[in-house]
């Protein structure tokens, strides 16, 4: 279970003035549920998940995690418990093959072929890939794919996704759509997923709608998805 109790960050702005970007956001999500955050750009969506992980520290309130208070811990010992985390924009290790990431973000001794079924799963053709070095070579497209390929393969109760579809061609991304669902339907962990994204959107167990820094709508899918796919009158849960 994740708690999010009285949630606050704030940075400095301009003129020394503090802007806040969180505003007491509290929100328990169960175990074994997949739940989605949507939201208008800006509305501080990716700076939540940056707070779920630990690269960023609230301002104030605290972070509840399977009953440990994590608040104050880094993102080594957060990981180390059992989150992980997918960048919008992933991170590149020069000198790193795409084999030895997935390796050690499984934790078992993987065969090449092991290795290869988890970037079939995100839609790479693992004999190009496996002994490809994670750096600049790589597309924004095909790294964002690597990494989600590394998070399937530690399969830790949290995974936190921040737009796993971002820099994702049509093809690829009904794939991960696959292996969302895939993920959904074992029922042994836990998905958090930063999306606009209306397919994944409708196979979320919860949405949860982050605007100005707070939570305006949470609820099933069947509840909240009709409001946000209103074009006519706009979102009043953005309003």
């Amino acid at each position: 279970m994740l708690e999010l109790q009285n949630l606050s960050f704030q940075v400095e702005g301009q003129d020394s003035n503090t802007k806040e970007i969180i505003k007491n956001i509290n929100l328990t999500l169960e175990d074994h549920t997949f739940t989605a955050i949507t939201g208008p750009n800006g509305g501080g969506k990716s700076t939540l998940a940056k707070l779920i992980m630990g690269i960023e520290k609230p301002t104030s309130g605290k972070i509840i995690f399977d009953g440990t208070d994590i608040t104050n811990m880094d993102v080594s010992e957060r990981a180390r418990l059992g989150i992980s985390f997918a960048f919008q924009q992933p991170v590149r290790f020069k000198g790193i093959k795409v084999k030895d990431l997935i390796t050690l973000a499984s934790r078992d001794k993987l065969s090449t072929a092991g290795a290869c079924e988890f970037l079939s799963k995100v839609g790479l053709c693992a004999r190009d890939y496996i002994n490809r070095e994670v750096d600049a070579s790589l597309s924004g497209g095909e790294l964002k794919r690597i990494e989600i390929a590394t998070i399937i393969a530690r399969n830790t109760p949290l995974s936190v996704f921040d737009e796993p579809e971002a820099g994702i061609d049509l093809w690829s991304f009904s794939n991960l759509i696959k292996v969302f669902e895939e993920m959904h339907d074992k029922k042994e962990n836990s998905l958090i997923i930063i999306s606009h994204q209306e397919r994944i959107l409708n196979i979320a167990d919860e949405i949860v709608v982050i605007a100005d820094g707070a939570v305006k709508a949470r609820g099933k899918k069947s509840d909240i998805l009709p409001e946000l796919l209103d074009t006519n009158g706009g979102c009043r849960f953005y309003q």
